[in-house]
C-alpha cells in the first residue's frame, strides 16, 4: 500500500515537472519571437489628422480639426488651441519606428499594455487608430507600445514624453514679440511717465546712457543695465499658466484687470528672418489679486513686517487677449519695478573714471588738487607734482551708491566735496558733495541737487582714500 502511494506521488511530481518543462519550452519559443526591428510601424502625416484625443494619468483630452483647419477643444470651443502643440504631439507618428518587435503577443499584461499609462486615439480620414503606452523598460530605456496589430513594440522615442500633456499645455499663448530695440516705454500706474531711447542725446555725461525719462523738456538719464533688465523681464514673461482662458469684459474685475495696477506700452523694432524691420507696440496690463492686494495694504498700514516672504497672486493681460494669465511672483515684482527710482542710476557718479582729468577736493577745511595726464586707458595721476596711485580713490568714488533716493535738503556739516574735471563735451565737470546725515548715512548731492542717501561707510572709504594720498597714511 505504501509502495503504491509512493508511486502515485512520484507520478504526480513527474506530471508537474512535465507541465513546467512544457511551459518553459513555450516561453523559450515565445522569447524567440522577440527580434530586432528598426522598422517604421506608423506613418501618419500631420495634415491628414482630423481628430486627436488621449487619456493619461492626469486627465482625458479631446480635440478635432474643422474644415477651416483650426483645432478646437471638444469640451469648450472658446479654449484657444495651440496648433504648434498639436503638431508637436503628432510629430513622432510621422515616422514612428520600433527598436524591437514582439510578435503574437499572448499576455499584454507583462508589458503593461492591458492597463496602459496612456491611450492615444487618432483619426486620419476614414482610419481610426488606438495607440497604447505600457511599461517603461529601464533596461532598454524604451517604452512598450501597441498599435492594435497583435504585436507589442519597444520604441526609443517615448510618446509619453509628449502625451503627459494637460489642458494648460495646449493653450495658444499670446506671443511676446522680439524686443530687439525698444524705442519707448510708457507707464501708467504707481508712476505715469515715458522712458525713451535716444542715441547721442547729449543729455548725460555717460556715452552709455541711451534711455531717458521724459520730464517736460528735460531728459533724465536712466541706468541702461536696469532698463535692459526690465525689457528682458518683459521679453521672458512666463505665460504658461492661466487663471481663465476666456474672460468676458464684465469679468476682468475678478482679476483686477478692469483697472490694472500697471499698464505699459512698449514700442519695439526687430529684424525678421527676411532681414526686414518689423515694428509694433506691445501692451501689458498687470494687477495683483484684488482681495490679496487689499489685505496686503491693510497689513502694511497697521502691522509691522514679520519678515516672512509674502505670497503674491497676480495676473496679466497681453494686448487685447481674452486670457487672464497667472504671473509668477518674480515676474510681477519685476514688472512693478518701473518707477524712476527703480530704473535710474544708483551711483552718485556713473560716468567713466578714465575720462577724469583732475579732481579738486575740499576736506576738513583744506583744499587739494589731483591731476591726470595721458591716454584715456593709461592715465598717470599726480599730486603736488609727484606721481600717485589713485586706484583706491577712483574705486571709492565709483562705490558711492544710493540706499534710497531723496530730495531732502542738507542740514548738517559738509563731509567732503569733489569737483571732477572731465574730458567730456557734455559735462566738463561734475561736483559731488557728501553731507553728514546720521550715524549710518550721508546725504549725497550732485551739481547742487540732492540725489540720495548713501551708507556712511562709503563716505568713510572715500575720505580714507583721499587721506592716503594727501597725508600719506590711512588715518581720518
Amino acid at each position: 500500500m505504501k509502495r503504491a502511494k509512493r508511486l502515485y506521488i512520484l507520478l504526480g511530481v513527474l506530471a508537474v515537472l512535465s507541465v513546467a518543462a512544457i511551459a518553459v519550452i513555450q516561453r523559450e519559443e515565445h522569447k524567440e519571437k522577440i527580434k530586432d526591428s528598426g522598422e517604421t510601424i506608423l506613418q501618419i502625416p500631420y495634415e491628414g489628422v482630423t481628430a486627436l484625443s488621449w487619456e493619461n494619468e492626469s486627465e482625458s483630452l479631446s480635440f478635432h480639426k474643422g474644415e477651416d483647419g483650426v483645432w478646437t477643444y471638444d469640451e469648450d470651443e472658446k479654449f484657444p488651441v495651440s496648433e504648434e502643440k498639436i503638431k508637436e504631439l503628432l510629430e513622432p507618428f510621422e515616422e514612428f519606428a520600433a527598436a524591437f518587435v514582439i510578435e503574437e503577443v499572448e499576455d499584454y499584461s507583462q508589458y503593461g499594455l492591458n492597463d496602459p499609462v496612456c491611450t492615444i486615439h487618432l483619426e486620419n480620414g476614414e482610419q481610426e487608430l488606438e495607440i497604447k503606452l505600457g511599461n517603461f523598460s529601464n533596461m532598454d530605456s524604451q517604452r512598450y507600445v501597441s498599435i492594435g496589430d497583435g504585436k507589442a513594440y519597444l520604441v526609443k522615442d517615448d510618446p509619453l514624453n509628449y502625451f503627459d500633456a494637460v489642458l494648460k499645455d495646449m493653450l495658444k499663448q499670446d506671443e511676446i514679440p522680439e524686443l530687439e530695440t525698444v524705442s519707448s516705454l510708457r507707464f501708467t500706474g504707481p508712476e505715469t511717465y515715458e522712458a525713451v531711447r535716444i542715441e547721442d542725446s547729449g543729455a548725460s555725461y555717460s556715452s552709455e546712457d541711451v534711455y531717458f525719462k521724459k520730464d517736460e523738456e528735460n531728459l533724465l538719464p536712466l541706468d541702461p543695465v536696469q532698463v535692459d533688465e526690465y525689457i528682458r523681464t518683459l521679453q521672458n514673461l512666463d505665460l504658461s499658466d492661466y487663471a481663465s482662458y476666456y474672460v468676458s469684459e464684465e469679468e476682468w474685475s475678478t482679476y483686477g484687470l478692469d483697472a490694472p495696477e500697471l499698464s505699459l506700452e512698449a514700442d519695439y523694432t526687430f529684424e525678421n528672418e527676411d532681414k526686414e524691420n518689423v515694428s509694433g507696440t506691445l501692451t501689458v496690463s498687470v494687477s495683483r489679486d484684488p482681495k490679496e492686494k487689499e489685505k496686503a495694504e491693510k497689513k502694511e498700514n497697521f502691522e509691522e513686517n514679520s519678515g516672512e516672504e509674502e505670497e503674491i497672486t497676480a495676473y496679466a493681460r497681453v494686448n487685447n487677449s481674452q486670457i487672464a494669465y497667472k504671473l509668477t511672483a518674480e515676474d510681477y515684482k519685476g514688472l512693478m519695478a518701473m518707477k524712476y527710482d527703480d530704473l535710474r542710476h544708483k551711483e552718485v557718479f556713473w560716468g567713466d573714471t578714465e575720462e577724469i582729468t583732475g579732481i579738486d577736493i575740499s576736506l576738513e577745511g583744506a583744499d587739494y588738487s589731483l591731476t591726470s595726464k595721458g591716454k584715456k586707458d593709461d592715465r598717470t595721476w599726480t599730486y603736488q607734482e609727484e606721481e600717485i596711485e589713485a586706484d583706491e580713490l577712483l574705486f571709492a568714488l565709483e562705490g558711492l551708491k544710493a540706499d534710497r533716493f531723496t530730495e531732502e535738503e542738507p542740514g548738517q556739516k559738509e563731509e567732503i566735496r569733489l569737483t571732477l574735471h572731465l574730458d567730456n563735451e557734455v559735462s566738463p565737470q561734475v561736483t559731488i558733495v557728501l553731507y553728514r546725515y546720521d550715524g549710518s548715512s550721508c546725504l549725497a548731492e550732485a551739481d547742487g541737487k540732492t540725489v540720495s542717501l548713501i551708507p556712511r561707510s562709503q563716505a568713510v572709504d572715500l575720505i580714507e582714500a583721499v587721506n592716503t594720498i594727501v597725508l600719506g597714511n590711512t588715518e581720518d
